[in-house]
Formats: structure tokens, sequence, C-alpha cells
């Protein structure tokens, strides 16, 4: 089963390199600065932290300062995507599968240890695992489990997973940023505390604003952890974020202003890095509220966007167009005859018409906290959606608290995805009936029926034809405009260096490089 892992190694390093030199980015193994060396404080300006963010992991989702610092730097899971995108042992040193992909052993490095001193054994796992799983869970990672018949410990050093189906992308799901594992005690796991067995142990947190680390002396995983100290900083404001890089305030910030990139690659001091993944754009409406419960309606609105446009005016072409599914070229099973509908008032018209509608008025909640640019995309289709009778009301919402206030609290809003590795973890997070993260409130028979069927076919090319008639319904009736598939992109102070390969499955070296990155 291992040999049928996705690998998008070699087609997400071939697409990156075209594309950093196409546009006249550096390739990033041209980029990589000698041997690594321990040592140094890391500063890191990151966009996307809540004063409302908890240490749980079952509510992680928005927060940068959660993502990079506790995920990518003080927890560690069973599993990880490394640099190369091949999914690979961390705090399992093997895993293997029944024939049938229905059952998954994890055997557990021996000698792991908590920051609160605890060793690490296969109880922490089941219950960590187990904290996302049950009837009265809201975490977002239970669509991901919810193929989990079972957990549990066979000894101290051996977990064994039961499948409700067989899986054969089961081992890319328990890389999932939601699934670090936690030392149990008394029963619980304690998330606040922070107790994880990674590179970096928590000092401080101050919520929405500031996150500070520092090295972990008894780190098991060799190569890795080479700051002393890290600060993760929140800078929502775009402008403010290249200049705290620019006056060396901090040594890398996520998301440069793709505006203004040209005037930073101008800095000597300073590296911008670039490579297309699973990044989209996302419009979602609720589905189940008027008028966006109408299929018609939907249609219309995503015929009266210039995706085309978009690309160009917002992205600079640092991306492409999307198609309304978040499945991207970056993944195994892209639906490549699946093209980005074409800006067509006159077909939006004709929806309406469908529709009982001669024109339509729609609030449209924004802020550029959703993503760089997001405020002006929805101005934009504004401007595109006039033209088809539809009168878009943009709605400029604060910064702070968008995420905990606004998504999935309006029925129609800016977001993002940085994406997932496989296509069934993205749909079964977002897509699928009753996931908390089903921003569209989307619920189609057909998709998740062949959900459960394209998990359990280890067939790679009847996987491909299902996972391409899934991104067609979701195209055609689902309640999510993406209208713009984006690269990765980050600058770093060239005192930084990293190894030449960057991994790609997340935005900035999959969200690791306070584990991953050095001083030159």
């Amino acid at each position: 089963m291992i040999k049928d892992l996705p690998d998008l190694t070699r087609r997400n390093l071939l697409v990156a390199g075209a594309a950093a030199l196409g546009a006249g980015l550096a390739p990033q193994s041209a980029l990589a600065q000698g041997a690594p060396k321990r040592g140094g404080k890391f500063r890191l300006g990151l966009t996307g932290a809540n004063t409302g963010d908890s240490h749980d992991p079952a509510t992680w989702g928005t927060s940068a300062l959660n993502n990079f610092g506790l995920w990518g730097a003080v927890y560690n899971n069973l599993l990880e995507i490394g640099p190369d995108g091949k999914v690979t042992p961390e705090l399992a040193e093997s895993f293997e599968s029944s024939p049938d992909a229905k059952i998954w052993t994890f055997k557990l490095r021996r000698g792991v240890t908590f920051h609160n001193g605890k060793t690490l054994d296969a109880d922490d796992v089941v219950a960590s695992i187990n904290h996302h799983r049950g009837a009265q869970t809201k975490s977002a990672a239970k669509a991901i489990l919810s193929v989990v018949a079972d957990v549990k410990a066979d000894g101290k050093e051996r977990v064994v997973f039961t499948l409700s189906s067989g899986s054969a992308d089961f081992p890319a799901s328990v890389t999932d940023y939601h699934l670090p594992i936690g030392p149990l005690k008394d029963g619980k796991i304690d998330w606040e505390a922070a107790s994880g067995t990674g590179g970096y142990t928590l000092v401080s947190h101050q919520r929405g604003v500031k996150m500070v680390l520092k090295r972990n002396p008894n780190y098991w995983k060799p190569g890795r952890a080479w700051f002393d100290e890290v600060e993760i900083i929140n800078i929502p404001d775009v402008a403010a974020r290249m200049n705290a890089l620019v006056s060396g305030q901090v040594d890398a910030i996520i998301n440069p202003d793709i505006k203004t990139l040209a005037l930073l690659q101008r800095d000597t001091s300073v590296v911008v890095e670039e490579l297309p993944g699973t990044t989209h754009y996302t419009m979602p409406m609720f589905t189940d509220v008027a008028p966006f419960n109408n299929k018609d309606v939907r249609l219309a609105l995503k015929y009266a966007i210039d995706r085309k446009a978009l690309v160009q005016t917002i992205l600079r072409g640092h991306g492409r167009e999307g198609n309304d599914s978040p499945i991207t070229p970056a993944n195994v099973y892209f639906n490549e005859k699946l093209l980005p509908r074409a800006y067509d008032p006159e077909k939006a018209k004709f929806h309406l018409k469908q529709a009982g509608m001669s024109s339509l008025k729609v609030d449209l909640s924004a802020s550029d906290a959703a993503f760089g640019g997001a405020l002006d995309t929805a101005v934009l289709f504004k401007e595109h959606a006039s033209k088809a009778g539809i009168d878009v009301n943009v709605i400029r919402e604060p910064n702070d608290g968008y995420w905990t206030n606004v998504w999935t609290k309006k029925p129609f809003v800016m977001c993002f995805w940085a994406g997932r590795p496989t296509e069934d973890w993205m749909f079964s997070q977002v897509y699928a009936k009753g996931t908390p993260y089903n921003d569209t409130h989307w619920d189609n028979d057909r998709f998740n029926a062949l959900l459960l069927q394209a998990r359990a076919e280890l067939n790679t090319g009847k996987r491909a034809e299902i996972y391409g008639e899934m991104q067609t319904i979701l195209s055609n009736d689902g309640g999510v405009i993406i209208p713009m598939f984006a690269n990765n992109i980050h600058a770093r102070s060239t005192k930084i260096a990293h190894a030449a390969k960057m991994g790609a499955n997340l935005g900035m070296d999959g969200w690791k490089p306070v584990e991953r990155w050095w001083f030159a």
C-alpha cells in the first residue's frame, strides 16, 4: 500500500521551477545557502491570528500563529509530508496496512519525550486521535477521521487503526495539522499547556499578537530545530509586514503584496520565493439560504466573474484561473478537462432567468484578512457582475475577528484555503455532508456517495475517474466560486537559509520554517 501513496514531488518541482523562472524568481535549489548551523533568534512575520485563538488543535484553522508555532514547531504528528512531497514517518518510525487497506498499524519511535518529561506511548496517540472523534466533537478533523471505526493501542509502541472501508490515502490523513500528538494525563490531554514532542517549547502566547518559542535541547529529530529562539508576530497589514522585513524587524514574511513584489525583489538583502501548490481563493455561499439555495443563482454568479482579469490584476500572474473546484494542478487527480468558466454576462442572465429573476442583489462580506487582495477582488467582482444585472453589495469587514465573526457566520464571504495534499482530504474536510468546515452548507448525495467509493478504490485509474466526476459535480452544483489558484509566495532575509527543496504542500515550506530553516 505504501508504494501507492500520492507523490507530488516531481510534478510540483517541475512546475515550480518553470513558474519561478517565468516570474523572474530564482529556482529554490539555487537559493539554499550553506550547511545548517545552530543559533540565533528567528523572527517570523505572519498574518491570520485571532484574539480568541485556542491551543486546542480541534479548533485550529486560520490562526497562523497556531499553525506555524504550535503545529509546525511545538508538536509532531504520526507522519508528515516531507519537503519532497512524500508521506514520511515522524513519531511513527514505520507504518503498514492490510492488503485491503482497512487496517493500518503504526510502530512508534522509542525514547521520544514530551516537553513535560513524559515518554511517548501508544495511549497518547489513541487519546490524541480520539479527541477529534465521537458524536460530540466539533473538531475540524472529524470528517478526516470519519473512516476510522476504531483506534487502539497494541502494547506501548504500536497503534492500530481499523477503518470502516479501505483507504489508500489514510497515511496522508494523519499528517493533518489538527492531529498532533499530546501527552495523556489523568485520562485526558491538557492541550492548553501545549506540551508537545517538537523542536521548540512554548514560552508565551499573546493571542492574536505574538508567540515566543525556545529550542528544545532534547529534540529527537536530527537535522532540525536550528534556531535558539523564535518570535512569531501577527502583522495583518501587508505593507507593514513587508516594511518589517526590509527594515530588519523580522527575518521572513508570508504573503507579500503581489502588487509591489517587484520593489521588494530589488532589495538585495531580501529573497522572494514562489511555489505553485494547493492554495486557492474562494467565495463560499450558504446553499441553504436564499437566494443561494437556487442552483441557477449560483451558476449565474459563477459566470458573472472574470477570472482571467482577476489572475492578472489580483495575482499579477502568480497563479492561474480556478474552475470552482478546490483540486488544483498540484494534486494528483486534478481534472484537466474541467476548464475554468469564461466570463459570460449573457449566460449569467440566462441562469437568473431560469431562477425566475431579471436581476439580483446580494451582500458579499470581504476583508483582506481572507487573503491579500480579497477586498479588491470583491470590488472587481461587483463591476463584473453588474453587466449581468447582479448588484453585489460589498461589505467591508474588520480584519480582526474575520475568521470567527464572518467566515461560516455570514452567507456570502471571501475566503482562502491552503489546500490539502489529497483529494479525499480536501473534499472530506470542506465539502462532505456535516463537516464543521463545510462553509457552503452543501449536501449532494451523488458527491457524498462517490467520496466513500473513491476512498476504498485502490485502482488509481478508477480513482482518477471518480475524483474527476466529483470535481465536475462540485463545480456545477456546489456553493463556492473558486476564481483563482494562487502560488505560495514568501520572502526572507538573505541571512536565512533552507534546504534545496521546500515543502509545497502548504505555504512557506509546508508551514515548517521554524523547524527546517537556519541562519546562513
